[in-house]
């Protein structure tokens, strides 16, 4: 579902920024900083925006943190739109069913060109927007310090079309609240307890509904506007899945196949944080997800939730978990599993779509898909101080943490890459131990002499 482009996204720069929160006119609604969440100075142009907006709109400022988060994992996408018309970190949203982007607009007074395409116009316009609905909600000034009361703006705020989609959105949210992150961006929020107030969503239909093609499923389906009911594999035989990247939140991406107006499906999205999966249109029923009839009439169709340009949506968990679904649908329905029939969106004919894009690990997916899905396990042992953790495998990658000595790490794939020598030898086999972690195998001890059996090469 990815829009057309290859080149990896160039990152807004968050230069001017603050020069636009001092040049901002007129004033608006406002009150104190909502006291769940801590003062300090910003460190960074980002945090300034954050930190502005929350005082400007008395919006919990990791509130607004977690939202951007949960969209976008806190990245402008270049200025560019996503699937369901959502634009920046915070996924303003211009549609003709939602208008998020439009409400901005009008209560900041921002250009909608810049509510678009810069980080500290589209942080306002969101915070703008949620302060509206908190309003809408009647949420009184001390009410807005308690995060749980905020359920009811966010569940708006993502636009959904039914109650259960909006519940799944709230949910999703304060989900990641309550497990607190570190953004890549540098943002951090602290995990903390919280129960959100759901209100009358907490009747919102049944959650646990399942679906009866794959019984890991969520069933939440797709708008009839959005698919063709057929009777496949009779009608249609069914020879190929399609992988596709949502360019936008799992979620989001669920709530807009819902929207008569999308004219766009997918049989299955998963979610990336943990591989959690919703189905939205029967197997025997024709989605609209590859832009060739020919290939929607003969394939199933999988959204993952992400990015195409930022690997950090492409976690273990999601990649494990759908390629369990990948290889159900190849036993099902006869399908080989070879990259002639397991395909990427950008490889249908006449694709206009990129996805899954460069980023999605093709080699470690289709070992999943074939059977190869252990998870090793090693001790880690360095002599002295901490084992860097790099974003790749190799030397000449950024360190993005340590692992101390002792501390026992899970091995999901093997790759080859800068040789090293440690504590068991010189090897150029590296271990992903987590999404974008690595570890030079010189300094694990797993049992075996390189390679692990049965764990699948990245």
């Amino acid at each position: 579902m990815t829009a057309v482009g290859t080149s990896r996204r160039a990152r807004l720069a968050l230069g001017g920024a603050l020069a636009l929160l001092t040049a901002l006119g007129g004033t608006t609604t406002a009150g104190s900083p909502a006291v769940a969440d801590p003062v300090g100075v910003p460190s960074t142009p980002l945090g300034a925006a954050f930190d502005t907006a929350a005082r400007r709109y008395d919006v919990p400022r990791d509130l607004l943190v977690t939202i951007g988060y949960t969209e976008t994992r806190l990245d402008m996408n270049a200025g560019s739109v996503s699937a369901s018309g959502g634009y920046g970190l915070m996924h303003l949203v211009s549609n003709p069913e939602r208008h998020t982007l439009d409400e901005a607009a009008a209560r900041t007074g921002l250009d909608p060109v810049a509510l678009r395409t810069d980080p500290t116009a589209n942080v306002l316009g969101a915070a703008a927007v949620l302060r509206a609905y908190a309003d809408q909600a009647g949420l009184t000034a001390t009410a807005r310090d308690d995060l749980a009361r905020w359920y009811g703006p966010v569940a708006r705020y993502g636009g959904a079309g039914t109650a259960v989609s909006a519940r799944r959105y709230a949910d999703a949210v304060f989900d990641v609240l309550r497990g607190g992150f570190t953004a890549e961006r540098g943002e951090t929020v602290a995990a903390r307890a919280v129960t959100p107030q759901r209100g009358k969503l907490e009747r919102a239909g049944d959650l646990g509904t399942l679906s009866t093609d794959y019984p890991p499923a969520a069933w939440a389906p797709a708008s009839t506007s959005n698919y063709t009911v057929a009777g496949r594999p009779a009608s249609h035989q069914i020879d190929r899945v399609v992988i596709h990247v949502t360019q936008g939140s799992y979620a989001g991406s669920i709530s807009w196949f819902q929207d008569p107006a999308a004219q766009v499906s997918a049989h299955y999205t998963f979610r990336s944080s943990d591989g959690a999966v919703t189905q939205s249109v029967r197997e025997k029923d024709i989605a609209w997800h590859a832009g060739n009839w020919t290939y929607n009439t003969q394939s199933i169709g999988i959204e993952h939730e992400g990015y195409v340009d930022n690997p950090a949506w492409f976690t273990d968990a999601m990649y494990r978990a759908s390629a369990a679904l990948t290889r159900s649908l190849t036993a099902k329905y006869g399908i080989p599993r070879d990259r002639a029939h397991i395909v990427g969106h950008v490889e249908v004919p006449d694709a206009t779509h990129t996805d899954p894009g460069p980023n999605w690990n093709w080699t470690y997916y289709m070992q999943l898909v074939n059977g190869i899905t252990g998870i090793g396990s090693g001790t880690v042992t360095t002599g002295s101080g901490n084992l860097n953790v790099r974003s790749g495998p190799g030397t000449g990658y950024p360190v993005v943490g340590s692992v101390a000595p002792g501390a026992t790490v899970s091995v999901y794939c093997q790759t080859a890459g800068t040789t090293v020598t440690g504590p068991y030898g010189t090897t150029d086999v590296w271990n992903r131990i987590g999404t974008n972690r690595w570890v030079s195998d010189a300094y694990v001890l797993t049992g075996h002499d390189g390679y692990i059996p049965g764990v699948p090469r990245c």
